[in-house]
């Protein structure tokens, strides 16, 4: 089974549903046969690498609300996040552009790191308050999870892997996707945005038994031939 995540790093409800998905493959089980491949999706492509603003002061200008409602609402998603075994530190949390980080992912990605520098990235956003619109910090990051810094900063000096996450989002755009995260089983089944553990493991379930051709009724395999004769 194949499940796609398109999601951006300065989404937090992108690290809740991503937390809530993977503890619901672990009750599920069948680890072995569940690829999960993470597709980029800017939320704010025109957002600023260096804003000079808290993120309750941007979030108060984007939803036309005080500072201090913008803080309540941070401390809202703090206790959403701990329900899924996150912690949370939104007051000191870095907003900027999240562009690079996503390139970066897919440049992960070409080594079989993917999953480690996607969740990397998350928890340096959302716990550590680091500045993920920097690239050093992201060289830095790179290097954590056992790729070359030297590498990376090549990488985030071009354009490489630009055309990967462009390439996502129009996908996103041809499949409808309109918000994040959004979750994509098989390419039958969808969930959309940060649902409960059980939303998710009916999503595997339905997915998995999709999957399969058929069912197989009969106790063996009797009355049947094979390239060794035919079994009674």
């Amino acid at each position: 089974m194949k499940i796609e995540i398109w999601s951006d790093y300065m989404c937090p409800f992108c690290y809740i549903g991503k937390r809530r998905l993977e503890t619901a493959v672990q009750r599920f089980g069948h680890q072995d046969e569940i690829e999960i491949q993470f597709r980029s999706f800017e939320l704010n492509p025109q957002a600023q690498v260096n804003s000079g603003k808290s993120i309750a002061e941007e979030l108060a200008g984007k939803f036309g609300v005080s500072v201090e409602q913008a803080k309540a609402m941070n401390e809202q998603m703090t206790a959403n996040a701990r329900t899924a075994g996150l912690e949370y530190n939104m007051e000191s949390m870095v907003p900027t552009n999240s562009f690079d980080a996503l390139r970066l992912t897919h440049w992960a990605a070409s080594f079989g790191k993917m999953k480690e520098m996607s969740e990397r990235l998350f928890s340096a956003v959302f716990t550590e308050s680091k500045h993920i619109g920097d690239p050093a910090v992201l060289a830095g990051l790179a290097a954590e999870v056992g790729l070359s810094r030297e590498e990376a900063l090549q990488v985030l000096e071009g354009d490489a892997y630009a055309a990967e996450v462009r390439r996502d989002e129009e996908e996103a755009g041809a499949l409808g996707i309109t918000g994040v995260p959004f979750f994509v089983f098989d390419r039958k089944f969808a969930v959309s945005g940060a649902q409960p553990e059980d939303v998710f493991m009916q999503a595997l379930e339905k997915a998995w038994e999709e999957s399969k051709p058929f069912t197989v009724l009969g106790a063996d395999s009797a009355a049947t031939c094979t390239d060794d004769g035919c079994k009674l």
